[in-house]
């Protein structure tokens, strides 16, 4: 079936989106109000999208009143700081997407702990393995009230006991036991895994025969 996205409820297609494109990693997206209120929610719309320079990008829905108070922290100060969320700390993730009004910080909701990074004024979540600080590299209002942050990544905070090889960057991406956004209400833990080598062309059968 094709679903023209021009003819059907936007709730709809937000269902399509969502219950298609999984898992989505979660962004634990902290900023900072201009009057110094750390705000903190969690985006699924979000995924690393290159590396020299390292850029990443999270995409942010309209909430009720509008542009929500991440997007417009992000868009007036032009940093950020994403958090990713280990399954311990589902419940505190979860808690920190109520939509509670101005002047609530969702850090003291979820009794979660501000922790300053080192080049932004948003502040990590020191309970949070993975946190990268991030300067806005483009600010894209992709509908109304829709925005598309575009960070590049200035630091990567990645706490001790996941590090097995500082030097080289090798993480233990297991033990992290991250969290993805599924369908509905449904979350997935990153524990069911397989591995598989990218080809080489020179190795394929087929290359013995590319130059006939």
């Amino acid at each position: 079936m094709r679903f023209d996205v021009s003819e059907i409820d936007p709730a709809n297609v937000y269902k399509l989106l969502t219950a298609t494109v999984v898992p989505r990693p979660i962004a634990w997206v902290s900023t900072r109000a201009p009057s110094g209120l750390a705000n903190l929610a969690p985006f699924s719309f979000f995924n690393v999208m290159g590396d020299e320079p390292p850029i990443l990008a999270v995409g942010i829905n309209p909430g009720a009143r509008g542009m929500k108070d991440t997007a417009r922290n992000i868009v007036e100060s032009g940093e950020f700081v994403v958090n990713l969320v280990p399954f311990a700390l589902a419940e505190a993730m979860n808690l920190t997407a109520i939509d509670a009004p101005p002047g609530v910080s969702e850090f003291a909701l979820a009794g979660l702990t501000e922790s300053p990074a080192r080049h932004v004024s948003a502040p990590l979540v020191a309970e949070s393995p993975v946190s990268f600080e991030c300067v806005t590299h483009a600010s894209l209002l992709t509908g109304p009230q829709q925005v598309l942050a575009v960070g590049r990544v200035l630091a990567v905070h990645v706490a001790d006991r996941f590090v097995k090889d500082a030097a080289r960057g090798h993480i233990d991406t297991p033990a992290l036991d991250l969290l993805g956004r599924g369908f509905g209400t449904s979350y997935i833990r990153s524990r069911d895994m397989f591995d598989m080598t990218r080809p080489r062309w020179a190795d394929h059968p087929a290359s013995t025969n590319s130059g006939s």
